[in-house]
């Protein structure tokens, strides 16, 4: 029995993160081709795929959670007055 048996040490987690590279001129590019062939009547490919994270982001996720924190801090105000009244109850009754 020695002495690392009495002390719990993590080992460390490896990840396996392979960073994507973004190219914000290349996307622009791509946009203006993509318009200018519908402009000029083209078919366009029907299976590109045009990302929209931002508009997710902003749409979805913080409206959520802004919801979710007045929720919170009107739960938490009735908690607090439900104590108080409990408190004062003991007190002077």
């Amino acid at each position: 029995m020695g002495i690392g048996s009495f002390f719990y040490l993590p080992r460390n987690k490896k990840f396996n993160f392979q960073p994507r590279y973004y190219d914000e001129k290349k996307e622009e590019l791509e946009k203006r081709i993509r318009r200018i062939k519908q402009e000029m009547g083209k078919p366009e490919d029907e299976d590109i795929y045009i990302p929209n994270i931002k508009g997710q982001m902003r749409g979805g996720y913080f409206k959520r959670s802004q919801e979710q924190k007045r929720r919170s801090s009107f739960r938490l105000v009735f908690i607090l007055v439900i104590l108080f009244l409990i408190a004062y109850w003991l007190i002077f009754m």
